[in-house]
C-alpha cells in the first residue's frame, strides 16, 4: 500500500471515529434527557453527583421544586415530582403526548387531571401533581419509583427509576437544602426582567419570601428560612435565560453569571443568610 493511500485511510478511520463519538455523545444526552456539553445548560452537584439540564428543563424545575416549598412539601416530594417529570416530558411543558395526555407530567384530561388549559399551566399541574402525591400511602418513605407510579398509573411501571438519582440531586439543590449547588452557563440571555423575575419567585414560593426593589437594576428577596433563601437563589439562577440575571449576593457568597463557563459560587463560613440580592445588568 502506498503511503498516500496510508494517509487517506488514516484520514477517513480518524473522521469515522470522531463521527462515531460524536453520535456517542448525542444517544447519551438524548437518553439521559440532558444537555450536550457545548449547549447552555444548568447543573446542580449534590455530594459529588452532578444533574445537568438545558434552561428550558432547569427552569421547569426550578417550578416544581419551588411549588412544594409553597405547599409546605419535604424536598422529598419535589424528589418524585421531578422523577415523574423526567419519565413523562422531560422536564418540558410538551403540547402533546400519548391520547390526550400535555404538561410537565403528561396529565390526561379525561381522567380528571384538569382542563386542557389548566393542564398546560405549570404552576396548576405541579400543585395538582402533589395535591395527588400526598394521598399516596407511605409516600414519604416508599420507594421512589413506586410512589410515582401510584400517582401517575403508568403503563411502564418501572420507568421512573432511572431518572431518581438525577431527581434527588436536583431536588437537593433547588430546594435550598444544599447551599452553593446550582449554576448556569447562558451565551444570550433574554432580559432584563425583574419584574418576571419576581412573579417567577413569587409564584414558586408564595409567602415564604418576600421582595424590595431598592434601585432600577436590584431584586432583594427575603425568605423565611436560610434554606429557603438558597431555594430561591438557585431557581433564580435557573431562570437566567428568560430574565437576564447577573449576579446573586447571598450574605457571604455570590455567584456571577459567565456567559462562557459554568461559574462558580463563591465564598466561605456560614450559609444562614435569608437576604437574597439579585442583580440585573441595566437596560
Amino acid at each position: 500500500m502506498t503511503k498516500p493511500v496510508k494517509v487517506v485511510l488514516g484520514g477517513v478511520v480518524a473522521l469515522c471515529l470522531l463521527a462515531a463519538g460524536a453520535v456517542g455523545i448525542w444517544l447519551w444526552a438524548t437518553y439521559n434527557k440532558a444537555p450536550l456539553p457545548i449547549d447552555d445548560r444548568c447543573s446542580a452537584t449534590v455530594n459529588g453527583t452532578t444533574a445537568s439540564l438545558d434552561p428550558e428543563q432547569a427552569y421547569n424545575a426550578a417550578l416544581i421544586s419551588g411549588v412544594s416549598i409553597k405547599r409546605g412539601l419535604p424536598a422529598r416530594a419535589a424528589s418524585i415530582a421531578l422523577t415523574t417529570a423526567y419519565q413523562e416530558s422531560g422536564i418540558r411543558n410538551l403540547d402533546y403526548g400519548h391520547s390526550d395526555s400535555l404538561g410537565l407530567f403528561q396529565q390526561r384530561p379525561s381522567k380528571g387531571w384538569g382542563t386542557a388549559a389548566q393542564i398546560m399551566d405549570p404552576w396548576y399541574s405541579a400543585t395538582a401533581f402533589y395535591k395527588e402525591l400526598v394521598k399516596v400511602k407511605n409516600w414519604q418513605t416508599g420507594d421512589i419509583n413506586d410512589i410515582a407510579q401510584a400517582v401517575q398509573r403508568s403503563a411502564y411501571p418501572e420507568a421512573y427509576r432511572r431518572h431518581v438519582t438525577n431527581a434527588r440531586t436536583l431536588a437537593s439543590s433547588l430546594t435550598g437544602e444544599t447551599p452553593a449547588s446550582f449554576s448556569c452557563v447562558v451565551r444570550t440571555p433574554e432580559g432584563p426582567d425583574r419584574g418576571a423575575m419576581k412573579s417567577f419567585l413569587t409564584k414558586n414560593l408564595g409567602a415564604t419570601v418576600s421582595f424590595a426593589t431598592p434601585d432600577d437594576t436590584t431584586l432583594v428577596v427575603t425568605a423565611r428560612t436560610s434554606a429557603v433563601a438558597w431555594a430561591a437563589a438557585h431557581q433564580a439562577i435557573a431562570a437566567t435565560a428568560k430574565y437576564g440575571l447577573a449576579q446573586i449576593t447571598l450574605g457571604d457568597y455570590s455567584w456571577t453569571h459567565n456567559p462562557a463557563l459554568l461559574a462558580s459560587w463563591r465564598g466561605v463560613g456560614s450559609t444562614d443568610a435569608t437576604k437574597v440580592v439579585l442583580t440585573f445588568a441595566a437596560k
